[in-house]
């Protein structure tokens, strides 16, 4: 049901709790899709109307995890997620979102145990692929690949065939296949021909495979529907690749424009801040973020944020145990390992700094135009 049809229905019966939960959701999910932060308080305004309605409801409570999660408060999701389950262990909504909080915390061991309850709970689309990409922060990427297979097969709905073969191209690309990431984001954009992760996705794996242009058409096509960060920084490095870099700036800057939005959406957009600030900003402002980031929550996305922080900013030796943290669970990625490779070609180890750039570029050469280039000239 859509927001206005929602809307209309709360006009009419206004003490519907259940109708309320529903509208904030609505909101937090389209807020995801279109990169909108300011939908975040009025979803909020909505939960809490549920709430006051109908106090301790799992739908609205669930929709309170959901928002703070979105909103990169992954302490107060976990709350909520948990007191969403003392109401209804089954709610799948706080199932996934228990997962996604521990996930975000670093906590991978606690989510892989969330993750089998969830799977024993209310298996489907939405539980599948939190599992499998719980284990592909493992290092286990063949069950997450199988895991994600097995729920390809079990979706139906064109949003889910979208949602599910998106995460396959996701996978296949940071292992590497691009031919295969290229099909799977190409039955994606098949059941949606307007999902923007897939279009990001095939965007990235085009890059990695020449077809820079594109590369470039995928991706205005993301951020003129969702100026995200990270394409927004990925649009922008392919510019600057092409030789254009008054259009590569009109990037970057908007990547602030966004993050003022999502700060006053309530978002905590630390990470986004760090990753673009540190090649593309101000390198001070994004060690003072990654640092605040990882005191907040340790995963190895954060480790990989403060690594390259500290070595923008000529800090090799205090970055290089953080890089290595980055790569330690067995999680593959190529940006990870360039940063990791750089740092450690930065102190001196320089048969380290040799294979693990050389990874970097062998898993996605199209992880950054950039990045690429300064891996191959590394080298």
């Amino acid at each position: 049901v859509g927001i206005p049809a929602l809307e209309a229905r709360l006009r009419d019966q206004p003490r519907d709790f259940e109708g309320w939960a529903a509208l904030g959701l609505a909101h937090i999910e389209l807020a995801r899709t279109d990169g909108d932060p300011s939908r975040y308080p009025r979803a909020e305004r909505a939960l809490k109307r549920s709430l006051e309605l109908k106090p301790g409801n799992d739908q609205a409570l669930a929709g309170r995890a959901a928002l703070a999660a979105a909103r990169h408060d992954f302490g107060t999701a976990l709350a909520y997620a948990d007191r969403a389950l003392a109401a209804n262990p089954y709610n799948e909504r706080a199932l996934c979102s228990r997962v996604d909080a521990l996930v975000e915390l670093g906590r991978y061991d606690d989510a892989a145990r969330a993750a089998d309850t969830a799977d024993t709970r209310r298996p489907g689309v939405p539980v599948f692929t939190r599992y499998a990409y719980v284990r592909e922060l493992r290092g286990e990427t063949d069950t997450a690949r199988k895991v994600l297979e097995r729920a390809l097969s079990a979706a139906s709905a064109p949003a889910d065939v979208a949602y599910v073969a998106t995460q396959l191209g996701h996978l296949a690309r940071r292992q590497g296949d691009r031919p295969a990431a290229l099909r799977h984001y190409a039955r994606a954009l098949a059941a949606d021909d307007t999902y923007l992760p897939a279009l990001e996705g095939r965007a990235r794996a085009r890059a990695a495979s020449g077809d820079r242009d594109g590369a470039v058409g995928d991706l205005e096509r993301v951020v003129a529907r969702a100026p995200l960060p990270g394409p927004l920084v990925a649009l922008g490095e392919l510019y600057e690749a092409r030789g254009e870099p008054a259009k590569a700036r009109e990037q970057y800057a908007l990547v602030d424009a966004w993050t003022a939005l999502a700060r006053a959406g309530g978002v905590e957009a630390g990470l986004d801040t760090a990753l673009a600030a540190a090649d593309h900003g101000d390198r001070k402002a994004a060690l003072r973020a990654a640092r605040a980031e990882w005191d907040r929550r340790r995963t190895v996305h954060t480790a990989d944020a403060v690594a390259w922080a500290l070595h923008v900013n000529g800090l090799d030796r205090e970055a290089l145990p953080y890089a290595r943290r980055a790569v330690a669970t067995g999680y593959r990625d190529a940006s990870f390992l360039y940063h990791l490779g750089v740092i450690e070609r930065a102190v001196g180890r320089d048969g380290d700094a040799r294979r693990h750039l050389s990874a970097a570029l062998g898993l996605d050469p199209g992880f950054s135009p950039l990045g690429a280039r300064e891996a191959r000239r590394a080298l």
